[in-house]
């Protein structure tokens, strides 16, 4: 449990740097497309607006962070309760919202503030009511399924995001996480892993919901931070890549908390989805504070 902890919290780490840095080189390469007239024609990211974003030197740190987050995200689920491992990775939020205040020169309020207080407390008593994970093994057919929702998921949501334009930032997080989810499951369902089977693992559809899952998150991820509030879309993820993939667990996987907390597990899981749901409610607008204006020069005399 311990083990599975300190990785879930490093991945949260990871990806709450590296969504931070992903917005910084977003920012900068739409405002130059912006001045460029590179949109479509609902004003959101065109394809080569979103190639260029992803070519700036922080987003490439960025994208490195998310892989290694990934791959500690992929272990936590294997070692812990969905609903734990994917809530506490999810609390990425916290540090997306710490870092903009440095990095992006946002302002947080006091009611985000609060709500960043809510998930941390939600974070440690699900971590003291998370009991053992569940086995993972299900059929083969549900592996076919999780692959055809992956991309429905993705091939659809890319499509309605790309109608909308600027204004389904809070969708494409949504879908995002969604996709973030499904691929959390699919670490916890695939087949191969242990023991170490290559022919189990490169047949399983699962392995392939996990890719289209990964890459569709992260292009959704990426238009949600070229057009919309950076803390705002990270929020809408976190509601989509905890309370299904969580449910899932318990319902279907087998994911169980310690006896009699069951209570504290469920309270835990309500307010920090709450909480985040909080932070992109009360979320102020990506924009740096106003530079203070310039003194006036004394009226010459004569």
């Amino acid at each position: 449990m311990l083990l599975g902890l300190l990785t879930a919290i490093a991945a949260s780490v990871c990806y709450g740097t590296g969504s931070v840095l992903q917005a910084v080189g977003s920012r900068k390469s739409a405002r130059r497309d912006a001045a460029a007239g590179d949109r479509t024609q609902h004003g959101g990211p065109s394809l080569s607006s979103t190639a260029k974003a992803a070519m700036t030197w922080e987003f490439i740190v960025g994208t490195v962070l998310d892989f290694v987050g990934f791959a500690l995200g992929a272990l936590a689920a294997r070692l812990l309760p969905l609903f734990l491992s994917q809530t506490v990775i999810s609390a990425n939020l916290v540090i997306t919202a710490v870092l903009s205040v440095k990095l992006l020169g946002i302002r947080l309020s006091r009611a985000e503030w609060t709500s960043i207080g809510v998930v941390c407390s939600a974070l440690v008593l699900l971590a003291s009511a998370a009991g053992h994970e569940g086995s993972g093994h299900t059929e083969l057919s549900t592996h076919w399924w999780l692959l055809a929702i992956a991309l429905l998921l993705m091939a659809g949501g890319t499509v309605v995001v790309r109608l909308l334009g600027s204004r389904a930032a809070i969708l494409a997080g949504l879908l995002s996480g969604l996709g973030f989810g499904a691929l959390g499951v699919g670490v916890r369902v695939l087949n191969g892993v242990d023991p170490f089977d290559a022919g189990a693992l490169l047949t399983d559809p699962a392995l392939y919901a996990i890719l289209v899952a990964g890459i569709g998150g992260m292009y959704l991820h990426t238009v949600a931070l070229q057009i919309g509030s950076v803390n705002g879309a990270t929020a809408a993820l976190v509601v989509g890549e905890t309370v299904l993939p969580g449910a899932i667990g318990v319902l279907w996987l087998g994911d169980a908390s310690r006896a009699g907390l069951a209570w504290m597990a469920v309270l835990g899981f309500v307010l920090a989805v709450g909480g985040a749901v909080a932070v992109a409610w009360f979320g102020t607008p990506d924009t740096p504070a106003p530079a203070p204006a310039p003194a006036k020069e004394p009226a010459r005399v004569g």
